[in-house]
């Protein structure tokens, strides 16, 4: 493991813990906290993302992390015509 996958596995492995405690953050709350750079805090966000973990929603230039899935938003089906016999 190279010592970028390393880091990026650590930040999961802090995130994840500090997110079961506390269900919610701010990307930025994350990266001061664990003291992380950009690139390894959003490697580490898009990982637990891609495995279901956290859900994420844009505030402007940060990310609300929140810690499980939300439901997703129920879109109604729009009416089907149906055409008469002729």
């Amino acid at each position: 493991m190279t010592p970028l996958q390393e880091n990026i596995q650590t930040a999961v492995t802090r995130i994840s813990d500090y997110l079961t405690k506390n269900h919610t953050a701010s990307s930025w709350q994350l990266k001061v906290m664990f003291r992380l750079s950009s690139s390894v805090l959003y490697l580490a966000l898009g990982a637990l993302q891609d495995q279901g973990k956290i859900t994420l929603e844009a505030d402007g230039i940060n990310y609300n992390v929140t810690w499980g899935q939300k439901p997703a938003e129920a879109v109604a089906a729009a009416p089907v015509a149906l055409k008469e016999d002729m």
